[in-house]
C-alpha cells in the first residue's frame, strides 16, 4: 500500500492511525503487508511493526552523489535513516533504485554499492526503469535499454546473492526476450498488476504467458527470506501457516 507525501509526520495522528488499522486488518487475513509511506521515525516504524507490517519499501533511487540532482526536498541520509528505523523495528526492507534518471554508470554502481554495504542486505531490491510521465521534469528522458537493465540486475544479484531482485517499473518497454535475460541474470520477482502506483504495467495475462514459456513459478506466500536478519526468517508466520518449501523453477 502506498501513500504520496513526505511521510506520516506530515499528516495527523488520526490519519496515521487509519493506516495502522488497515495494516492490522489485512494482516489478520493471513496476507503479507508491505507499505511505502515516505520517511519514518523510529517510533512510526515500531508502530507499523506492532500493527503487523511485514515489509516496507523505501528506495534509495540513485547514488549519493547524483541524488541532489534529482531532488532537493530531502537528503540521502534521510532515506538511509528510514531504512535503519525499519530494520531496527524488525520489518523486512525493500529498497532499490531507478535506472534512467540521467545518471552515469558510476551512479548505478554507487547505488548498488550503498545497498550492498548496509548492515544487512535488503530482503527485496527493486530495479526500476524510469517511466517518463508527461508534465514532469523527466518527461523527455529516454528509458534505459534492455541490456542496461540486464547489467543492473546481474550486478545486484552478484552483490546481494540472497536478496529478492525485483524487476519492477518500466517493464512495458522491455521485450519478452529482454525480460527473460533479466531473469537469467538474476531477477527472481516482478511487480504484478495492470497499474503500478500511477503508471501502466504489464497485464497479468501477458505475464502469465511469459512465465509459462520460461517455466517460472510463483513463490509461496508467508515464508521467510534468505537475506536480511532474524526479523525476516519467517518465524512470525509459523503460528498461522505450516513451513513451506519454495517451488523451484
Amino acid at each position: 500500500m502506498g501513500a504520496a507525501g513526505r511521510g506520516p509526520s506530515q499528516v495527523s495522528a488520526r490519519q496515521f492511525g487509519r493506516v495502522l488499522d488497515m495494516v492490522s486488518k489485512i494482516r489478520a487475513l493471513g496476507m503479507e503487508v508491505c507499505t511505502t509511506l515516505g520517511m519514518l521515525t523510529p517510533d512510526q516504524a515500531k508502530a507499523l511493526r506492532l500493527a503487523g507490517l511485514t515489509a516496507y519499501n523505501h528506495n534509495l533511487d540513485t547514488s549519493p552523489e547524483f541524488y541532489g540532482k534529482i531532488t532537493t526536498t530531502r537528503r540521502y541520509q534521510d532515506r538511509l535513516d528510514t531504512i535503519t528505523a525499519v530494520r531496527e523495528a524488525g520489518i523486512s526492507v525493500c529498497s532499490g533504485g531507478i535506472i534512467g534518471l540521467g545518471e552515469e554508470d558510476q551512479d548505478r554502481i554507487g547505488l548498488l554499492q550503498t545497498l550492498a554495504t548496509l548492515p544487512e542486505h535488503p530482503e527485496s531490491v527493486p530495479v526500476n526503469a524510469l517511466v517518463a510521465v508527461k508534465g514532469t521534469p523527466m518527461e523527455g528522458q529516454a528509458p534505459p535499454s534492455g541490456l542496461e537493465m540486464v547489467r543492473c540486475v546481474a550486478t545486484a544479484r552478484i552483490l546481494m546473492p540472497l536478496s529478492m531482485v525485483r524487476l519492477s517499473a518500466g517493464r512495458l518497454h522491455l521485450s519478452d526476450a529482454e525480460q527473460a535475460m533479466c531473469f537469467l541474470a538474476g531477477a527472481n520477482s516482478v511487480f504484478a498488476g495492470d497499474t503500478l502506483l500511477t503508471t501502466p504495467n504489464n497485464e497479468i495475462s501477458r505475464d502469465a504467458a511469459l512465465f509459462s514459456t520460461l517455466n517460472l513459478y510463483g513463490r509461496p506466500p508467508n515464508i521467510g527470506y534468505s537475506a536480511g536478519n532474524h526479523a525476516s526468517d519467517g518465524s512470525e508466520f509459523a503460528a498461522h501457516h505450516p513451513p513451506t518449501t519454495p517451488t523451484q523453477p
